[in-house]
This record gives structure tokens, sequence and C-alpha cells, in this order.
């Protein structure tokens, strides 16, 4: 295989996903309400085996996974991810006694998981994070907030990043795993445009020890970061597998509906259009698949290649859903059509794991960090 093409048990297990995502999952999800944890959907991703597959088995399968599934049933998409990316740091950084504790669960689908990085006045600067991790005799007790934290504040722990060295930067903070039962640990719902949970978190002294660290103290930024070198990609999969159902969504669309006495496909101004979103969503495609692939292997350039990938894909997505939705017309605005459900879904993807405007920031700086070359003659 190479990163520009897939073998025929990938493209198979593509298909199986899609499948499994339109006939079992969208059922699930349809029933679930927006901007609540729906445990039934998670429980079925368990049974499955897919919330399994999120751990141990690489970025480019993580990246067919989530475009599969977003293809045809974005919420199970998200739910997966979700998990995948609270539970990240246990694996990354967690002791045997975490592990055994919420491992099996997050992958049964049993217990949900939140990434609790953001805060209201440390998003993009994700280093300038203030909820306090104060030291007391037997560990530290946490005190601020977090803020735009995905499946809170329904999840059942989080992995949460705290400073613990004031004046420190990235190097003072440190990552904790915080069940939700803490003592002093509460949340609000945020009533948000893209339909998954979302929520506040605030942490009144709420009590961790030394039995609570991923990794160690003041190390925790790497962790975060680590975490995100793996997911960004990934957002862009899940980015590809909406446009790709905003195109199929399309060419069927144009293919039958008629205008000046012929289907909309017959029309140049519309052919052009379709040929420029598929090349659009093919490149993203690629790219996400690159990046992947490059993780997987180790290669020097991952976070600039998965900025990249995560940048062009969800700001090819943006587009692709947007001109679908022109295509298709007032239809397409109707509650309940899929092209108004993607509209709603496609926008946060540009500004979560880090905006895209961030992710230009770390392509360039990545580029200009780069040994000096001779010049070629």
């Amino acid at each position: 295989m190479t990163v520009f093409s897939l073998d025929p048990a990938q493209t198979a297990w593509c298909e199986e996903l899609r499948t499994l995502a339109e006939e079992r999952l969208r059922p699930l999800a349809e029933k679930g309400g927006p901007g609540h944890v729906n445990r039934p959907l998670l429980a079925a991703l368990g049974e499955l085996g897919l919330l399994g597959r999120l751990f141990g088995s690489g970025a480019l399968d993580l990246c067919l996974l989530r475009e599969s599934l977003a293809r045809g049933c974005t919420e199970a998409e998200t739910a997966l991810a979700l998990q995948g990316l609270g539970a990240s740091p246990i694996v990354q950084a967690g002791t045997a006694a975490q592990r055994e504790r919420w491992l099996p669960q997050v992958r049964a689908g049993r217990a949900v998981a939140a990434f609790a990085l953001s805060e209201s006045g440390a998003g993009s600067d994700a280093a300038a994070l203030s909820l306090a991790a104060d030291r007391t005799s037997d560990g530290w007790r946490l005190t601020g907030g977090k803020c735009w934290i995905s499946n809170a504040p329904e999840a059942d722990f989080y992995t949460v990043f705290a400073r613990t060295t004031q004046g420190a930067g990235a190097r003072g903070v440190t990552a904790f795993l915080v069940p939700a039962d803490r003592p002093g640990l509460t949340g609000t719902a945020l009533d948000m445009l893209s339909p998954h949970p979302l929520g506040t978190l605030d942490f009144d002294g709420v009590p961790v020890t030394a039995d609570d660290l991923l990794g160690e103290p003041d190390r925790g930024f790497r962790v975060a970061m680590n975490t995100l070198n793996l997911f960004r990609p990934s957002v862009g999969a899940f980015a590809v597998g909406m446009a790709r159902a905003a195109l199929d969504a399309t060419l069927d669309h144009t293919s039958v509906r008629t205008a000046f006495g012929g289907p909309l496909r017959d029309l140049q101004a519309v052919s052009h259009q379709v040929a420029e979103m598929a090349t659009r969503t093919e490149a993203a495609r690629l790219l996400v698949y690159a990046a992947a692939a490059a993780h997987d292997a180790g290669e020097p350039g991952v976070p600039r290649r998965a900025a990249m990938a995560k940048l062009y894909a969800t700001e090819t997505a943006q587009y692709v859903v947007d001109a679908a939705v022109q295509l298709h017309g007032a239809r397409a605005l109707r509650r309940g059509h899929l092209l108004e459900h993607l509209y709603r879904e496609v926008r946060a993807p540009r500004i979560y794991e880090g905006a895209s405007e961030v992710q230009r920031t770390i392509i360039a700086k990545e580029l200009y960090a780069r040994p000096t070359q001779e010049p070629s003659v």
C-alpha cells in the first residue's frame, strides 16, 4: 500500500463501516436528543467493536474509521471520536490501574470520556490555561473553569489539564484523570449550533492525588499535544466524510433534477461546480492519508503534516457542503434534510482542536524552522 491508495481489504472495510453507519447507527442517532450524550449509540459502537479500534491501530486506521462513519452517520462518528480524544491520554500516559479501571469501559461504550483542555480565555492559545492546581498535603486542588468541553457535563470522567506552576507557560501544565463524581466538580450544558454535547466545567477545590496523574507533573502539555497530533488528521477525515456525503447527495440530485429542459448536470455551470467539489475532496482525502501514514511511520514533520491535513480538509468540507446546498436550492435548508444537518455540523471542525488560523501558524513555524539549505543550482 502507498499513502495514495487503499488495498482491497481496506476499501471493503470502509464500505462495511458506511453501511453499518447508515443501517444500524443512524436509527439510534435519530432517537437521541441534540446536545446530549447518546448512550445507546455509544453502546452499539462498543458492541460492534468500533470503539476498540480507537486504540493501538494507528492514525490511518482511525482516519478510515472516522471518514467512513461520517459518510453514513455524523453523530456516530462524533460519539466515537470523543471517546478516543478523552481516553487517548490514558493510553499514552496512564498508569496500569487507570488503564484497567477505565479503558474496558470506554471500549464497551459504558463510560463516557471527555478531553478538558480549552478555557474561555485559553482556546487557541492552549498554553495560557489558568485552571489552577494548588498543592495540598496529599495532592492538589483544582480551582477554576473549563469551557467548550465536548461531552460535558455528562461524561463519566475527564482528562483535565491544569496549571501546577505559575508563569511557566506550557512547561507548567499537568494532566489529571478526574472522575465526574469528584466533590466540587459541576458543569453546565451549552446550547450550540452543532448537535453534539458541549458544556462548561466548574472546579471548586476538586481534590486530586498522585494516583490521578497522567504522566509527570508539569509535563501535561506534551500529553495534550501528542493527543492532538494523533487526532488532528482524523478531524480532517471526519471533514472528508462529510464532504463525500454532500458530494454523493449532489451527484444524485443534479442527475434527476430538471431545469431549462434537462437535468442540472447538463448545465456547464453545474457540472464544473461538481467537478471542483470532487477534486478538492479527493485532494483533502489524500492529504489526510499522507499525514496519518507519516504519523504511524514516525516520520519527521508530523505536527506540520497533521496541521495541513486538518486545515485543508475542514476548509474544503465547508466549501463542498456550502456548494451542495447552493445546488440543491431551498430544499436543502429544510430542517431534517441531510445537507441542513451537514451545514450545521461542518462549521465547528474549523475551530475545535486548533482553529484554522492556529493550523496556519503551526505550518509556517515549522516551515521557517527547517535547516538552512544550500540553494540549488
